[in-house]
């Protein structure tokens, strides 16, 4: 019998693979870092008005999260009109492939580039061009000899997810200035908050100045939403303006929006996160580098380690730290399977895959 057909290329994406989520067994503590989720949690202030929500859950949201948009406006200096809010910046993220990309466009990542760009470039019938990377870093050189007539859209995350490189705003502004002036690029700082280096600028400047560039954020990582599902975009009035026409009108539920007007204004919680990050950041790097492992230099809330592909691979260490409950992300999806991303977790998680890799790098 004939069934429904799915549009041409639909059937060809790969189809996202989140991290795997630990099995709790009797008697055994399990740690889960393989979502770069924070150990902290969101700030209590968000809890707080996430459950005074729940006294109005008849209501519809305010169509276009305008509580939210100020919020943001507040805590970077910008025009809430020139804000949009999603569901997670993945949303925003389809959005942005669903008004600029159709049949015969093209739209370009990285080689190690957040999966969701290929998928929501195919979703839309544009082609997937992929430049290589140096280093595992985002290389302009590359990106711009890929760019064609049919180019539309260029992905960059900046930091990157899964490696924590970063390219310096110098060379994100050279990527600018080299891309035809009806190429939208697309900066994705859902790390941002992470970053403190002085040569790296999340894209707010270059959205400001160009007509041509949007920066997208979410709140899963650093404010700790990732459940509630919020993100959001700063770009030119004109691009605002397509997106929304598109854009459901009730995308960003209540509770959501709340809890994450509360979680912004919460500095102080965004600050012991950042400190705490980079401490661990810098003590894992160094700890497992002692083991005769590299570890990719990031400034994200993860650290990327490198086995050889022969001998103690990634894939026995993964198995090994999952049956001592320490889950990692296996990232042979990625193109990367000779690593694995470890999320930095709370203290002891931290210390105990330490622990475990000094235990399986001196196994025979």
């Amino acid at each position: 019998m004939p069934r429904p057909v799915p549009n041409p290329g639909i059937l060809d994406i790969a189809p996202y693979t989140p991290g795997k989520s630990p099995v709790p067994e009797p008697g055994r503590k399990v740690f889960k870092l393989s979502a770069n989720e924070t150990p902290f949690g969101p700030s209590p202030k968000a809890i707080e008005a996430y459950k005074a929500a729940a006294a109005h859950l008849e209501d519809y949201p305010e169509g276009t999260s305008k509580v939210l948009r100020e919020a943001i406006g507040r805590a970077f200096g910008l025009d809430p009109d020139r804000i949009i809010c999603g569901a997670g910046s993945d949303e925003i993220l389809n959005l942005l492939a669903h008004t600029y990309l159709s049949k015969g466009d093209e739209a370009i990542s990285t080689a190690h580039g957040f999966l969701v760009y290929p998928i929501a470039t195919m979703a839309n019938g544009a082609t997937n061009v992929v430049a290589p990377e140096t280093d595992l870093t985002a290389d302009v050189d590359a990106i711009l000899q890929r760019v064609t007539p049919r180019t539309k859209l260029v992905w960059l995350a900046n930091p990157n997810n899964p490696t924590g490189t970063y390219l310096p705003f110098d060379e994100v502004k050279r990527l600018r200035a080299g891309l035809p002036a009806h190429v939208v690029l697309v900066l994705d700082a859902a790390y941002s908050d992470y970053v403190s280096r002085n040569d790296y600028e999340r894209g707010i400047e270059l959205v400001s100045t160009t007509d041509n560039t949007v920066m997208t954020h979410t709140f899963s990582k650093i404010h700790g939403l990732a459940a509630l599902r919020v993100g959001w975009m700063f770009g030119p009035a004109h691009i605002v303006d397509a997106v929304n026409r598109i854009r459901g009108p009730f995308n960003v539920s209540t509770p959501a929006m709340l809890a994450a007007v509360a979680a912004i204004e919460d500095t102080a919680h965004v600050q012991m996160s950042k400190e705490y990050t980079e401490h661990w950041r810098n003590w894992l790097t160094e700890e497992i580098g002692k083991l005769g492992l590299k570890v990719s230099p990031g400034v994200a809330n993860f650290v990327l380690i490198h086995f050889p592909p022969k001998g103690k691979t990634a894939a026995d260490a993964d198995a090994f730290l999952t049956r001592r409950g320490l889950v990692l992300r296996a990232l042979g999806n990625y193109g990367l399977p000779n690593a694995l991303r470890m999320t930095i977790g709370t203290e002891e998680a931290n210390r105990l895959v330490a622990e475990a890799l000094r235990d399986f790098m001196a196994a025979k």
